[in-house]
């Protein structure tokens, strides 16, 4: 028969291995982000020679100073803050609208719309008819050829129905009694008990846009239209295909050195602060969001 003193042993031995091996897990996933944080402030020639590990050598700013003085950066900044917060609402409403129509099992129609969305996972357009539909619609150089064409995923969104299908079918009754509509129960009984999915579905889609450059650079010919990532791709190509000599060429090839490191520093570093705050949803939103299929 086992004791208590020996369950508690073998708790005390579980303990130590489980946070053995979640401390290795913490440093495995950070050292590259410290690593590159240390190559953003280091100079070339110790990037160069593979001296940069997690301290920075040779520290300099050059690159951030470079980036930081130039006002197209900024104006390129604040166009991703604006291109993330737009489209992210955008996506959202969209999203959960289209998640609570199809959580109705009584709905008409309803497998053909789940085919519809599905059908657009593994099949699309291609680049050229999705092109020319773009700028057939006139929406060349403006935040919607961004916004419109990825205002669902359909991942999110079965994910989204799936926890819409979780949620007692009690309550909307009980509210539909009390004289709510539909959109009445949407807002005041669904939305509020949906707080954890919609926090993941908020950091997913704020981390896709913010994190995409391909639309912008396909779409958009105006660089005071670029989001930053496009901004910063265009500095990673111009500072290593460069041919200039003096003073300047030392800057461009200081800039190629560490440019990689500064760009996904820049990048990263606002969802970085965010996450924490949504953090506490992630879990329990994907989770809840898996119960049903």
């Amino acid at each position: 028969m086992v004791t208590t003193h020996e369950l508690t042993r073998g708790y005390r031995v579980f303990q130590w291995f489980n946070g053995l091996i979640l401390t290795g897990v913490v440093v495995v996933t950070l050292y590259p982000f410290v690593n590159i944080l240390a190559r953003s402030f280091s100079s070339q020639g110790a990037i160069s020679a593979g001296e940069v590990n997690l301290v920075p050598k040779g520290f300099n700013l050059t690159t951030y100073r470079i980036v930081a003085s130039d006002p197209t950066f900024w104006t390129n900044y604040r166009n991703t803050v604006v291109y993330t917060v737009v489209a992210t609402f955008i996506a959202i409403v969209m999203t959960t609208s289209y998640a609570y129509v199809l959580s109705k099992k009584h709905l008409k129609g309803r497998k053909a719309l789940i085919g519809i969305a599905v059908f657009t996972m593994f099949f699309t357009g291609g680049l050229i008819p999705n092109y020319v539909l773009i700028t057939g619609l006139g929406m060349k150089n403006s935040i919607w050829a961004i916004v419109l064409p990825n205002a669902i995923s359909v991942f999110n969104l079965l994910v989204m129905k799936a926890f819409f299908e979780s949620l007692p079918q009690d309550l909307e009754e009980a509210a539909a009694i009390d004289g709510l509509n539909t959109y009445g129960i949407l807002w005041k009984i669904v939305l509020p008990l949906s707080k954890a999915v919609l926090a993941t579905m908020i950091l997913f889609y704020a981390v896709s846009f913010w994190n995409s450059w391909f639309q912008a650079f396909l779409y958009m010919n105006e660089s005071d239209l670029f989001p930053v990532t496009v901004y910063l791709r265009n500095l990673i190509a111009g500072a290593t295909g460069s041919d200039s000599y003096g003073a300047a060429a030392t800057e461009v090839t200081q800039a190629a050195a560490n440019i990689q490191a500064v760009t996904i520093v820049l990048t990263v570093l606002p969802i970085l602060v965010i996450y924490p705050f949504v953090q506490r949803y992630f879990v329990s939103g994907v989770m809840l969001g898996a119960v049903k299929g």
